[in-house]
């Protein structure tokens, strides 16, 4: 069985945003060409995506064809919209989790669901992810990797991870805004390279910030293989070590001690990485994902981890659903009839 945790989806169409909220910055999708789009943030274009972003039947010929069972599908990061007005960002979150909802809703067998939520304003974020796991039955949601001004240990967005771990809601962060954007114009930089470190600023906020000391319970699982902290680990752990009126002012605990405690996916694109990935983390810790239908993904989900013919069956077998499974919160039965024959 293969869960992959980390795929992004849109609705194929939804209302122009400025002119519902009376100002830009927000993205509309421009259908150009025949199961073509622009992503386009007002007339600045993004990102070209095709009909596997919006549409439920090409997701499913696709992930037959390799061997996926289940997708858990969010939103598309740069959807977040946390710079905006945040009861516009309230609406378009639930815009965005009433689609993912609706398209769980028809084939949960195939499909899960992370909402999104407007984590510029926790108290409208509390009240959205309430309604994501309480009345859409999402499993959880995914948030960037800061907000505005404000790292994952900002004591504004507390009461929301606190809100997760009561509803055992499952938190999935994604990078986004890339720190040093304005410096990084060449070569893709910022996804090749200010990715990973979003990713690693989220991990230590979270860890240097006490969050995972008083939320144990809290479900926490970074894209992209936890970025670039657990290469840096060690340099993280030394730096704690020697310098502890700097880094240990929030948690007295170093950040290497956390460790198994959250998840990660797998989306690492080398083999020495995932082995690496392995020894630091643990095959506990770390779930298929592949950033589906992006180009940075993996374009075979799985196709990694099935290449390596050192790992046993148990453990590739827990790196392709298991994790998957606990970090859901949910048993297999979930998605039972989506396996095996009844797949086609």
């Amino acid at each position: 069985m293969k869960i992959d945790v980390h795929t992004h989806i849109l609705p194929e169409t939804w209302p122009d945003l400025r002119e519902r909220y009376g100002y830009g910055g927000f993205v509309r999708l421009d259908h150009h060409a025949s199961c073509r789009a622009r992503m386009m943030i007002d007339d600045r274009f993004f990102r070209e995506v095709e009909a596997n972003t919006w549409d439920p039947a090409t997701r499913e010929r696709e992930c037959d064809a390799t061997g996926v069972d289940v997708q858990v599908l969010s939103t598309v990061p740069v959807m977040f919209s946390y710079w905006a007005k945040p009861d516009d960002a309230l609406d378009l979150s639930r815009i965005l989790n009433d689609h993912i909802a609706s398209v769980v809703a028809r084939r949960p067998q195939r499909f899960a669901g992370l909402g999104t939520i407007p984590l510029q304003a926790p108290d409208l974020a509390i009240r959205e992810l309430e309604r994501c796991v309480q009345e859409l039955d999402l499993a959880g949601v995914q948030i960037g990797s800061h907000v505005n001004s404000w790292n994952l240990d900002a004591p504004e967005l507390f009461p929301v991870f606190e809100a997760a771990a009561e509803l055992g809601a499952a938190v999935f962060v994604h990078p986004w805004e890339m720190m040093g954007n304005e410096v990084l114009p060449k070569y893709w930089l910022p996804w090749l390279v200010g990715m990973p470190a979003e990713t690693s600023r989220a991990i230590c906020s979270i860890l240097m910030g006490g969050v995972l000391e008083r939320l144990p319970n809290l479900r926490l699982c970074f894209a992209h293989g936890g970025g670039s902290f657990p290469a840096t680990v060690g340099r993280i752990d030394h730096g704690f070590a020697v310098r502890p009126d700097l880094c240990a002012v929030d948690n007295e605990r170093a950040p290497g001690e956390y460790l198994g405690k959250f998840y990660v996916d797998s989306l690492v694109h080398d083999a020495r990485a995932l082995r690496y990935l392995l020894e630091v983390l643990g095959e506990r810790s770390i779930a298929l994902g592949s950033d589906y239908p992006f180009p940075l993904g993996e374009a075979h989900p799985g196709a990694l981890i099935e290449s390596l013919d050192d790992l046993s069956s148990t453990t590739k077998e827990r790196l392709l659903s298991g994790t998957a499974l606990e970090f859901l919160g949910v048993s297999a039965e979930r998605f039972a009839t989506s396996t095996g024959d009844a797949r086609s």
